[in-house]
C-alpha cells in the first residue's frame, strides 16, 4: 500500500509514484483475524510493492528459507509436497511460498479463474484491515502534512493500536464492531460491504500500487498449478 503525503521537502523525486503524488510504501503480511502480523514502512513512493518486499527482513526470512513456516505437506487428494504460502496480489513476484493471480482474463469455469476466485477471497482480508485502519484513525483520510520519518512512526503506532484494540475483549466490540468488514457466502460472493467502506474515499492517504508483470520461476509455477488443480477437483 502508498501512504500517500504532502510534498516532502528537498525530496525531488525520491517519494513521487505512479499517480502523481508522493508517498511512502507501507509494505505489511496480515492474518485472517485482521492483525497485521509484519509492517515495513518508509519505502520511497517511486519504488513498486515487489521492489520494496525484495529489501524487508521479510522476504530476507522466506528467501533463506528462515521463516519456521510449517514444513511442506500435500493438499488433499495429492501425493505431491506443497509448502504453505502467503497470498498476494499481482503486484508481487510468484514465488514457491508466494501465491498471486494467474495473469490475464480466463473463461468462467476454467481451472484459473477458479483459482483466482478463490485467492481474491482469502485475501480481502487485506482490503478489510486497511479500510478498518484509514477509517478509524483519522490521519489517514488525506495526505499526511509530515516528512516522511515521521509518517512512518505514525504509521507503525497505529498500526501497533489497531493489534491491541482489535485484539482486546474490551475494545474490540467498540473498535470493530459486527457489520465493520465485508460478509460474503459460501460462494465468496459480497452480501453485506463492511461499514469502512462507507467512511473511505478516493483522497484517503492509503491507496493501493499496480500489478506489474514479472515472470515467475519454474517451481513457483509449479506450486501454483498444483493448488489449481485442487481447487478445480473440489467444485
Amino acid at each position: 500500500m502508498a501512504n500517500v503525503l504532502t510534498c516532502p521537502q528537498n525530496s525531488g523525486s525520491e517519494y513521487f509514484n505512479y499517480k502523481k503524488s508522493f508517498s511512502i510504501v507501507l509494505m505489511a503480511l496480515v492474518d485472517s483475524k485482521y492483525n497485521f502480523i509484519f509492517a515495513d514502512i518508509g519505502g520511497q513512493g517511486k519504488i513498486s510493492d515487489g521492489g520494496i518486499f525484495r529489501h524487508t527482513l521479510l522476504w530476507e526470512m522466506i528467501s533463506s528459507n528462515t521463516l519456521n513456516l510449517p514444513a511442506s505437506h500435500p493438499l488433499p487428494g495429492s501425493n505431491v509436497d506443497i509448502p504453505y504460502v502467503c497470498l498476494s496480489d499481482g503486484a508481487f513476484a510468484l514465488h514457491p511460498n508466494i501465491m498471486k493471480p494467474y495473469p490475464g482474463n480466463h473463461d468462467r469455469d476454467s481451472p484459473e479463474r477458479m483459482f483466482n476466485k478463490k485467492l481474491s477471497g482469502s485475501r480481502v482480508v487485506v482490503e478489510n484491515i486497511f479500510g478498518i485502519l484509514s477509517s478509524k484513525f483519522r490521519i489517514f483520510k488525506r495526505p499526511i502534512e509530515l516528512c516522511p520519518e515521521k509518517a512512518s512512526v505514525i504509521t507503525m503506532t497505529c498500526i501497533l493500536l489497531h493489534n491491541y484494540l482489535i485484539k482486546s475483549n474490551t475494545s474490540s466490540q467498540m473498535y470493530s464492531p459486527q457489520g465493520t468488514v465485508d460478509v460474503y457466502d459460501d460462494n465468496d460472493t459480497l452480501i453485506q460491504p463492511g461499514t469502512w467502506r462507507i467512511d473511505n474515499s478516493s483522497t484517503n492517504a492509503i491507496q493501493n500500487i499496480p500489478p506489474i508483470a514479472r515472470r515467475a520461476a519454474a517451481n513457483a509455477r509449479q506450486v501454483r498449478d498444483e493448488f489449481k488443480n485442487y481447487f478445480s477437483n473440489v467444485n
